[in-house]
């Protein structure tokens, strides 16, 4: 039963999310204020809490998201039910709502650590945003991939909104003589966060075509179901496009940070081979894809192509070091 509760929690997922909050604390934030003779100024168990609570109520999300999804799993992926079969739908609604209310526990508790105690009714909004998403937002057109998609790249950004908030009452000083200070470590993991915004919109629709048959079925009005599956991968495939414009875009704003003269070819190359040439693969798969299991590879190789990207944050600090 334990497995059980790992994959219905999606596990694996939960490190990724962990671990993303955790490389942009230490190694896109710290490294970038170090240059500026600046430290850390939220505490580790504070940052903790934070991490903990952004777990949890994402392992709600998901606990909840399988248990609206029992019969359109049935059909679309009908040997990776678990509610129903390995776990009986009240022990994951349990599972919900004790995730949940941990969640906003250990919320309340950084906010304290961040000074916003106010803070606390951001996680309230999350669990209820997501019970909405999975109840009725999901079912809706585009809105519930938004909705995912919007809160995937608040991730990254809360790691830098609860530090920002400290570093504003450690560093007041050097901020009204220069108020754009911080606008390296903003530029940074906004750049993330946009990443993860585009690659999981790009992701969900990919997801929606795969689930077309269950989606008909129980008349849902996602994007494939409204436009047609073909239209869907012409709209998916402009998600990559732009990708591909921003990412250009953002790397030609990142060497305006350098200094003159300086070009940094270890990102350069990162991000064609890493980046660009994947997702270009992608690109074409998905023009090309026309069964249920090419879309769900398409899917699958978007997930290592995001990882791809939060990796290189690795090689960023030593690189600023």
């Amino acid at each position: 039963m334990f497995k059980s509760v790992l994959r219905v929690v999606r596990f694996k997922n939960l490190l990724i999310v962990a671990a993303t909050m955790y490389l942009m604390r230490f190694f896109i934030i710290q490294p970038l204020l170090h240059r500026k003779g600046m430290d850390l100024q939220l505490g580790e168990w504070t940052f903790l809490a934070l991490c903990l609570a952004t777990v949890f109520i994402t392992a709600a999300g998901y606990a909840i998201n399988d248990y609206f999804d029992t019969k359109t799993d049935l059909v679309n992926r009908p040997h990776t039910v678990i509610v129903g079969r390995d776990l009986s739908h009240r022990l994951v609604i349990i599972i919900h709502w004790i995730l949940s209310i941990l969640g906003i526990i250990l919320g309340f508790i950084a906010s304290i650590g961040v000074g916003k105690p106010l803070f606390t009714l951001f996680f309230i909004l999350i669990v209820g945003l997501l019970w909405f998403y999975s109840t009725l937002y999901k079912r809706q057109f585009l809105i519930g991939n938004l909705i995912v998609a919007a809160l995937t790249a608040l991730v990254p950004l809360l790691a830098l909104l609860a530090e920002l908030t400290r570093l504003h009452v450690a560093y007041w000083d050097r901020i009204i003589l220069n108020n754009s200070i911080f606008n390296d470590v903003v530029y940074w993991v906004g750049g993330y966060s946009l990443f993860a915004f585009l690659l999981t919109l790009f992701r969900e629709i990919v997801k929606d075509i795969e689930d077309f048959q269950g989606d008909i079925e129980y008349g849902r009005n996602t994007l494939p179901v409204v436009m047609g599956v073909r239209k869907s991968q012409i709209a998916a495939s402009g998600i990559l496009l732009f990708t591909i414009v921003s990412l250009a875009y953002l790397f030609g704003a990142y060497l305006n940070f350098l200094p003159d003269g300086q070009f940094d070819y270890f990102t350069f190359i990162y991000l064609i081979a890493g980046l660009i040439v994947p997702i270009f693969v992608l690109l074409v798969k998905l023009l090309f894809a026309e069964e249920k299991k090419h879309f769900h590879t398409v899917s699958t190789l978007s997930k290592f192509v995001m990882l791809i990207g939060l990796i290189y944050s690795i090689f960023f600090r030593f690189m600023v070091a």
